[in-house]
């Protein structure tokens, strides 16, 4: 009879912890580079686009401290199950003012919910962890990630190929494609300190995950939905924004992130040609300015 995974958890009480970074401009001048952009999103003095605090108070760990996979073994938010498999569901972030970059800035991480539930593939449970970003001794903004856990591997099927050639069709307005290969995630990877070995070994991927690629990272979908904001609406400021991670999307898929301003905010989702909602975000805007118009990149 297998173990209810709330009897391993009676006594993981993890407390909070506290990291610092200069946010240097250096990690935003490489994503913008990783995707593209004319010229670095953001520089010394900037605003910090939502969500690119994921480039910053990384953390690099021992090579011994890591599993056959590439995850820590062992870290204070990880819950104490057996052969524990992660998934990255989805989050929320609540931005009273943006993150200034060249300014010091202070995170504070602790657990939110622990919530088991049991799925069509077996007991799983469902991890939040909260962040508080400060600059100045100011709450800047509140991030939450919501992290799924199950103990051992799922029944999940996957695709045994892949049509590389398809194109998705948008439905909004706003519009980003996107082609991953492996130089890509692999660099994407390493801006986020991501040792995960399903976006960078593929023979990994194929013959233990059961994956038919390597695996695009659930924040870099997250990203992608929210760089058409920055780029189609860049005199408005978000105020909050969530988004769930439905389905995998895998290199060398085409993907499309579109997404279309709604009545204070904006409507996102990011579409391949498997699946019409790999990843879906809501953003609210702070009042003050009007959205701009449609900017559709050739």
């Amino acid at each position: 009879m297998t173990t209810p995974l709330a009897s391993h958890l009676a006594s993981w009480t993890p407390a909070p912890v506290t990291d610092e970074d200069a946010l240097s401009p250096a990690p935003a001048a490489a994503l913008s580079a990783l995707l593209d952009l004319p010229e670095t999103a953001a520089e010394s003095g900037d605003a910090l686009p939502p969500l690119w605090q994921w480039l910053y108070f990384r953390h690099w760990p021992a090579q011994r401290d890591l599993g056959a996979d590439g995850h820590l073994r062992d870290a204070r938010f990880l819950p104490p199950i057996p052969d524990r498999q992660r998934m990255f569901a989805g989050g929320r972030c609540e931005i009273t003012e943006p993150l200034r970059l060249g300014e010091p800035a202070e995170r504070v991480s602790g657990l939110g919910a622990v919530t088991p539930k049991r799925g069509r593939s077996g007991e799983l449970l469902f991890v939040t962890e909260r962040q508080e970003f400060r600059q100045q001794g100011r709450l800047c903004l509140v991030e939450e990630q919501d992290i799924v856990y199950r103990s051992g591997r799922g029944a999940a099927a996957h695709p045994a190929t892949l049509d590389e050639q398809a194109v998705p069709e948008a439905e909004g307005p706003w519009r980003l494609r996107l082609h991953p290969g492996p130089s890509f995630l692999f660099r994407f990877s390493a801006l986020t300190a991501n040792a995960h070995r399903i976006h960078y070994d593929a023979p990994y991927c194929r013959a233990v995950e059961g994956y038919p690629s390597l695996v695009v990272h659930g924040p870099l979908l997250a990203l992608l939905m929210l760089e058409l904001v920055r780029v189609n609406a860049p005199a408005r400021r978000v105020r909050s924004l969530s988004y769930r991670l439905h389905r995998p999307a895998f290199a060398g898929e085409h993907l499309l992130a579109d997404g279309s301003p709604t009545d204070g905010g904006a409507g996102l989702r990011v579409a391949g040609p498997r699946e019409a909602r790999h990843a879906t975000a809501e953003v609210t805007f702070a009042p003050g300015s009007v959205v701009s118009p449609a900017h559709r990149p050739s």
